[in-house]
């Protein structure tokens, strides 16, 4: 598959699967995609925007279904670690059972979607406990430890973003047995005292000769294939003087990273901003030359750029929500005709589905 999705894919590619969990989504209806082996309803992820009014209209509909988006990190068939936001049973223990939903022939296993699979071993036991302060304890069960080799670093990742997608939780500590591990039990690979984000995932070093030098930057590229799109986030690194991290996001979507297979990106070569980004009160203002609209139509854009862009730069803890122009105007509409006149909020979970 080329680095770089053609304009003819961003015409005919249907819109695409996000599965952004919690209690909000692209705001957008709900369409129907049927991928392989399953049919889903999937939340799509077109207009961000009117935010607050989707969160207000979720929460209501969890609590009389009874069940809350829980945002799950799972494994696709290329092995990278996605995330996926699916409706659990409400309880009052949501990180314990997150994690229990990460577990083999678990819970989860009738709800994944074909080439998916769960990262725990199977029959592994979990306890949680965070404290105040936001750390979280994760005491695994012996079988913790009948995992290969090659799901080691992929499990980190999983519990560590699985965990830190609620608001209580900021880093991660793991047990097993009762007892701190300073390393994974299969491949012994370190465990730093405190797990965070900032360990990255999926990290792709592979055009870095020296990281003593560079800090990580994650942005979202496009994962699975034309009739069904996800969103897969990559760990990269970038120079530790870089200021313009909103600069860097837009840079790095354009080049998808040489030792990731399968992944694919809306940006085009071409695609420049007019002038370097600017944030203010967590709001950063985009404004691109009219290359942004690729093989659309004037003042027309690509939902999934769009999608990528907000994703990627909302990872940066100074920024909310995003503002797109073209040579100064907010005027855009996205190729379903949606209007961004408004600036685009991040939704509370990534890739949607309901079963």
């Amino acid at each position: 598959m080329s680095k770089k999705t053609s304009a003819a894919i961003a015409t005919t590619v249907l819109a695409s699967s996000v599965i952004l969990g919690g209690c909000g989504v692209f705001n957008m209806k709900d369409k129907a995609i049927d991928p392989p082996q399953r049919e889903v309803i999937v939340k799509d992820s077109a207009a961000l925007n009117d935010h607050s009014t989707k969160q207000k209209s979720a929460a209501k509909e969890d609590a009389t279904s009874k069940t809350v988006m829980t945002e799950l990190y799972l494994i696709d068939k290329n092995g990278y670690v996605v995330p996926q936001s699916m409706a659990l049973p409400h309880s009052q223990g949501v990180t314990k059972q997150a994690l229990e939903y990460l577990v083999q022939d678990g819970p989860v296993t009738d709800m994944l979607l074909s080439g998916f699979r769960a990262v725990l071993p199977a029959d592994t036991q979990v306890d949680v406990d965070v404290t105040k302060d936001g750390k979280a304890t994760v005491d695994f069960s012996k079988e913790f430890a009948n995992y290969k080799k090659e799901d080691e670093l992929r499990i980190l990742q999983a519990v560590t973003w699985t965990m830190t997608q609620f608001d209580s939780v900021k880093s991660v500590t793991i047990k097993m047995n009762g007892t701190k591990l300073k390393e994974m039990p299969v491949n012994h690979t370190p465990i730093s005292k405190n797990l965070t984000r900032a360990s990255g995932i999926n990290i792709d070093t592979s055009d870095i000769a020296d990281l003593t030098h560079t800090k990580p930057l994650t942005v979202y590229y496009l994962g699975g294939k034309a009739d069904y799109y996800y969103y897969v986030p990559v760990t990269k690194r970038i120079s530790s003087t870089e200021k313009d991290m909103a600069g860097a996001v837009v840079e790095q979507l354009a080049e998808v990273p040489s030792g990731k297979k399968n992944l694919v990106t809306e940006f085009m070569p071409e695609l420049a901003l007019v002038e370097k980004p600017k944030v203010k009160d967590g709001e950063v203002t985009l404004n691109f030359t009219e290359s942004i609209f690729g093989s659309f139509e004037e003042n027309t854009v690509s939902q999934r750029l769009v999608n990528a862009l907000v994703l990627s730069l909302t990872e940066q803890k100074n920024i909310k929500k995003v503002d797109i122009q073209v040579n100064g105007k907010a005027s855009l509409k996205t190729e379903d005709g949606k209007e961004l006149n408004e600036p685009v909020l991040r939704p509370q979970k990534v890739n949607s589905t309901s079963l």
